[in-house]
Order: C-alpha cells, then structure tokens, then sequence
C-alpha cells in the first residue's frame, strides 16, 4: 500500500519553526515525509533534517518522499521517546536548531486496515505503531484485569461508559478471546445504552483510541521526549508539538509552563536565593489549531493543537 500522510497544521508548523538555511532540524515523528519535505524545501538545499519513526513502512515512504533531498537527510527508525538518546549518538545534542513532534496516528495507519487502528473495517485487534512490540490491543483486552481497562478507557479514552465497557469485555473474553475489531466495535454497542450511542460520533471512537494510547504508551513517550528534545536543542532553537488528545496537550502545556519559570522562591522572600532561571520562552500563549478550509479537508486536522517554545541559551 502507498503510504499516505496529509501533514496537519503544516502552514503553523513553518511560521513557527522557522526553518533557516544552513540549520539542523529533526522530526520526531517523520510519518512520510510530509512535514519534513516542507522543512527541507524552505533550507534551499543547505542544512540537515534528521527523521525518526518506529513504523518501518513510514521510514521507508519518507525515504522515497524526501530522496530528492539527498543526504540533507538522515533516517533512524526509533520511538520519538529516544530522541536524545538519537542526538547524542549523531553528536549533535546541543546544536538542534529545530525539533517537531506530530503525535499520533497517521492518515496511513488509519487506511491500512489490517492494523487494526479503526473501527470501521475488521480486522485483527493489532493497534501497534511499532510492529515489532510485544504488547496488541488483543494482548491487552484478554490479560489486563477488567478495572485496568475501565481506567484506560475512562482517563484515555474519557469514555462515559468505560466501567460497563470493560465489564462486557471481561464476560466476553471468558467465553471466547478477543481476536477482531469487528468483535469489539460489537461489544461496545452492546454495552453503550441505544440513547447514548446516538450522541458523539461512532460509539467505538473513545475506546479505539484509549486502547491506542495504551497499546503504543502515547503518554509515556511524550513525558520522555519533551526534556531529552529540549536538551538536545541549541540555544534559541525551538520545539513544535502537534497534540490530538487533552491529555496530550495539557502535559506539553505544563511542561513548557514549567520550564518558562524563572525564580522559585516562595513569594514572601526579599531577594531570590534559587538561582533558577527560564529554560525557554513560550512562543504559543494559545494553542494553534486549523483553518476551517483545513478542517474540513482533513479530519485529523480537527482535534490538531500546535504547542511551541524556544530554547533560552
């Protein structure tokens, strides 16, 4: 299957990231190349765009998409996670001019349906960006215990219905494993009372995506990666982060909070003993988020929120 990847907010990403001539770029979550051939374009065949992925099919369509670029470019299939521990092994920690991380699932990983990412075709409850992983949404619907799958459900998810969701899986799965999506996307119907299931898209949504965020530890990467990306940047250089999940944004929008404080003595001292001082500067007050031509053209689009914040050298 061609890899296909419509790259969200790239417009934002640009006139925020700034892409120079002769810098050094790195795009944690390189997909098929859709940021990063923008990114290229703009350093006019100077300068060095490093691209990581887990997905090997997504590191081999950015290979094709950005082979005009030449060796500008590097790819290393990796966790965005490990981004630091990629800068160093490159020895360029400390002299990133520029890091973007599009978290999520792609448009390509939607289409390919034996995946098993959407619950709109059945097929095998995979959900793995990195096939290599030992842990698939069928691995974890048929060994987790029943509360840990209305917690995953309801704080990944923010499933109304997760506590009866996990207790149809649960009686489900000691009859007969869990094995399909199409099995799944049936049991939450069932589970969903016929009102509720009339309100807030397909029923299957929320749960698709906690088991997603679950499956692939979303969040855990992403509290990883935001220091290791912020170390590895020079000073001035800048860090874009693109969230489709609250929970995903409000972890990039404490963490850039947190490294904009300067002093952290408690106010009712005179002089400053800390010493601390802000390690960036919050580019975003607000989050960016599409235009309603790119909404309605892209649907990932939709729940996109850019974050981003510059280095302070």
């Amino acid at each position: 299957m061609v890899f296909h990847h419509i790259p969200v907010l790239l417009h934002q990403v640009l006139e925020v990231l700034q892409p120079r001539s002769e810098g050094i770029y790195l795009d944690g979550t390189v997909g098929g190349g859709g940021h990063s051939a923008a990114i290229l374009a703009k350093m006019a065949g100077r300068g060095r765009l490093i691209g990581l992925d887990q997905d090997p099919a997504a590191l081999a369509a950015a290979g094709r998409n950005l082979a005009p670029f030449g060796d500008q470019v590097t790819l290393v299939r990796s966790n965005f996670r490990r981004v630091g521990a990629v800068a160093d092994e490159l020895g360029l920690t400390g002299k990133i001019d520029g890091i973007l991380l599009d978290i999520g699932v792609s448009s390509h990983q939607l289409d390919e349906a034996e995946r098993g990412f959407t619950y709109r075709t059945d097929a095998p409850l995979d959900m793995r960006m990195n096939p290599e992983s030992a842990l698939t949404a069928a691995k974890l619907l048929n060994e987790a215990p029943e509360g840990e799958i209305a917690r995953i459900l309801r704080d990944y998810g923010e499933e109304r219905w997760a506590k009866r969701i996990a207790q149809f899986i649960a009686n489900r799965r000691a009859e007969k494993l869990l094995e399909r999506t199409g099995e799944l996307v049936d049991i939450i119907r069932a589970a969903i009372p016929a009102g509720a299931r009339q309100e807030g898209g397909h029923p299957a949504k929320r749960t698709f995506q906690a088991l997603r965020i679950a499956v692939n530890d979303e969040l855990g990467a992403l509290e990883e990666a935001l220091p290791a990306a912020l170390g590895a940047l020079a000073p001035g250089g800048r860090l874009v982060v693109i969230s489709f999940h609250s929970l995903e944004d409000r972890m990039v929008k404490n963490f850039f909070a947190e490294q904009a404080r300067g002093c952290l003595c408690p106010p009712d001292f005179p002089v400053c003993v800390c010493g601390n001082q802000p390690k960036v500067k919050i580019i975003t007050r607000k989050p960016l988020v599409g235009s309603d031509e790119e909404m309605e053209a892209n649907p990932r689009a939709q729940s996109a929120k850019l974050r981003a914040a510059e280095k302070v050298g």
